[in-house]
């Protein structure tokens, strides 16, 4: 009788042992399913944050293509070759509305003062706003010269070749001096709260001047001049 009661028992703690066991892997799909239901269902994520550090120096890039622009009609303009005036008349109207009157007004009016008034890097920010100002400067020439008729006078081609190489010159240390130096340095002459309202301003400024496209509607534009210039494809640029 008790080897009956014993095993009643064995029988009963196994199954309800069973069954706990299965309760707990519904559980477990329970929870693992609503974890994953909204990627499954196609919830759409939220907008991933850029820095305004990362912000500026993504700018940069559009500032960097549109020097392989120039560049590539100084090669052919050395060579003799035709250079479509659109081309570079284009790269002129986005650096004009996208670097001097967008991008660098954010450096004029959200860090240079906050360097300024911290008392840090105040030679490096004077020489980087005399270079704004000579960079507007160049691109009014760069418009200027980039027309049919300006492309088909020796003079003419001579200055714009000097104004093309005048600005590159002058924006590749300068881009890259603040993406080494002025930029990493922000976050010292800032709270954590103002750093991240900067981001938001950045943004808000950059719907504003570009609409719902932003920067990508930027970058595409550059991508069209390039595409008319033959140089979008990336591997092109490969040594052979």
């Amino acid at each position: 009788m008790a080897e009956k009661e014993s095993s009643r028992r064995s029988l009963l703690v196994t199954a309800a042992s069973a069954g706990a066991g299965w309760m707990l892997a519904g559980c477990a799909t329970t929870s693992t399913g609503s974890t994953h239901a909204p990627e499954e269902s196609g919830e759409k994520k939220e907008e991933e944050e850029v820095s305004p550090a990362e912000d500026l120096m993504r700018e940069h890039g559009v500032l960097r293509r549109v020097l392989l622009i120039y560049e590539e009609g100084l090669r052919r303009l050395a060579g003799g070759e035709k250079v479509p005036p659109q081309t570079l008349a284009g790269g002129a109207q986005i650096i004009r509305r996208f670097i001097e009157d967008y991008h660098e007004k954010l450096e004029e009016q959200f860090l240079f003062p906050r360097f300024e008034r911290a008392g840090k890097l105040l030679d490096l920010v004077g020489v980087l706003r005399d270079q704004h100002a000579k960079g507007r400067q160049l691109t009014a020439e760069v418009l200027r010269l980039a027309t049919p008729e300006s492309l088909s006078s020796p003079d003419s081609v001579a200055s714009l070749t000097r104004t093309l190489q005048l600005f590159i010159r002058m924006y590749r240390p300068h881009a890259a001096r603040e993406d080494t130096v002025l930029f990493p340095a922000l976050r010292q002459v800032v709270s954590s709260h103002e750093y991240d309202a900067l981001g938001e301003d950045f943004e808000r400024k950059e719907h504003e001047l570009f609409g719902v496209a932003g920067f990508e509607g930027v970058v595409e534009e550059v991508a069209t001049l390039e595409k008319a210039l033959g140089i979008y494809e990336l591997s092109s640029f490969t040594p052979q």
